[in-house]
Parts: structure tokens; C-alpha cells; sequence
């Protein structure tokens, strides 16, 4: 079972900032709000909490910019709260270091799962077998120190790359559906949006040094997913 968290919730609405609160409050957490980007940011250093929701129409400094600052100093999952859904937004904010995104207006359960689903993520880790190498060709993984390499070179994974690069590895060389990947990696077990593991992938792709168009490990298998594999005479 998951324990208590303490969560950040960063959000200049009063309505909508009591509202979630109080959601929170009612289901175990201890939580603390800000209302501008300075205090929050403040707030994150000081307070070190396990999750923050980060709302980007903040009054004083983008959302983006709050998140990219707290990127710089600390590692705590980011879920954003964001009235912008269009593809190019959740993209943005994704490749700036969040974890995970809900769409305005959102219910209080759909934050706390989306919550609950961050701290699984964080809590399995590593998983049962942690401190074996995973080796595909020339491309080493090992989950217990977090590091992957390729060709003898580290590679420069954010959090959600490594999981998601360390589960195709274990799963290597079958073919992994996305839907697997949203319930293991993204710990959405009722499924997501596809979009989200496809705009990791090709970050994870340009990472490995390849595209695409012309993949040498990670190969999309249509209407199925994607595997891991060594290139051919690797």
C-alpha cells in the first residue's frame, strides 16, 4: 500500500486551489499550495515534497519556466494541471520534465489516481531483479544503479526514458503493446493516451542514435507496439 504523500499543488485559481485541496486532504495526503511560481518554487526547496500539480497559467512566471527551474534542482514527480490539450502543449510540457499531465476541468479522483500511479512509479524502481545488467548488443542497462550506456558511451535519460527503456529491455527481444507500457511504465492500468509513450520513444530514439525511419534497436511493429532488439551483427 501506498504511504501518505506530501503534496505541492501550485495553482493561482482560489477556487479551483481550495477545491483540489480539500480533495487531497480527504484522501490522506498533507498538502500544501502556492499561488505563484516564485513561491512555489521556494516552497519545492524547502518543504521537499514527494509530488507537485503544477497549473502553467501562473501570474508571474510560465508554468513551463517553473517547471525547467524546478527540473533544475530536484527530481520529485511532476504531474501538470493544464487547460491547454492540444498535442503541441502536452509535448512542450513533457519534454520539459514532467511526469504526467491532466487536462482542466479534472475530478478530484482523476488527480488522485493520476497521483497514486507517479508514486507507484517511483516506488517500483528498479523491480525484483535490480541489480542485473540488462544487455542488448551494445546497449547496457543496469536498473539497480540507473544507468544505461551504449557502445561504452552514458546515456542521458530522464526518469520516464530509463523506465521506459529498462522495460522494453527486460521484455527484449518480444513485441511490447502500448497499452502494456502505459499500465507498467506509466502505472495506468485502464490505458492513456497513446501520444504519450510515441513522444517518448522518439525521445528515446534520437538518445540511442537512430529514428524512426531508420531504427537500429527500437522497431515499431504496426498495430501492435514496439521491441527491443540488437541490430542485426551487433
Amino acid at each position: 500500500m501506498l504511504a501518505v504523500a506530501s503534496v505541492l499543488v501550485i495553482e493561482d485559481d482560489l477556487r479551483i486551489r481550495e477545491s483540489v485541496a480539500r480533495g487531497l486532504v480527504a484522501s490522506g495526503h498533507v498538502v500544501r499550495t502556492e499561488a505563484s511560481g516564485a513561491a512555489a518554487l521556494a516552497a519545492a526547496v524547502e518543504w521537499r515534497p514527494d509530488v507537485v500539480v503544477l497549473d502553467l497559467g501562473l501570474p508571474d512566471i510560465d508554468g513551463a519556466d517553473v517547471l525547467r527551474m524546478l527540473r533544475g534542482v530536484s527530481a520529485v514527480p511532476v504531474i501538470v494541471a493544464t487547460a491547454r490539450d492540444d498535442e503541441t502543449e502536452i509535448v512542450r510540457v513533457l519534454d520539459g520534465g514532467a511526469d504526467d499531465y491532466v487536462v482542466k476541468p479534472y475530478s478530484a479522483a482523476h488527480l488522485e489516481a493520476r497521483i497514486r500511479a507517479v508514486l507507484r512509479r517511483a516506488e517500483t524502481i528498479g523491480g525484483p531483479d535490480g541489480g542485473d545488467e540488462l544487455v542488448v548488443g551494445a546497449l547496457v542497462v543496469v536498473p539497480g544503479r540507473r544507468e544505461a550506456t551504449i557502445d561504452g558511451r552514458k546515456l542521458d535519460l530522464t526518469r520516464l526514458e530509463f523506465d521506459l527503456l529498462m522495460h522494453l529491455a527486460r521484455r527484449s527481444p518480444e513485441v511490447v503493446t502500448r497499452r502494456e507500457l502505459l499500465a507498467e511504465v506509466w502505472q495506468q492500468p485502464y490505458g492513456g493516451a497513446d501520444k504519450t509513450v510515441d513522444v517518448h520513444l522518439s525521445w528515446l530514439r534520437r538518445k540511442l542514435g537512430e529514428t524512426g525511419s531508420e531504427p537500429r534497436y527500437l522497431h515499431t511493429v504496426r498495430g501492435v507496439g514496439v521491441r527491443l532488439t540488437a541490430p542485426a551483427g551487433g
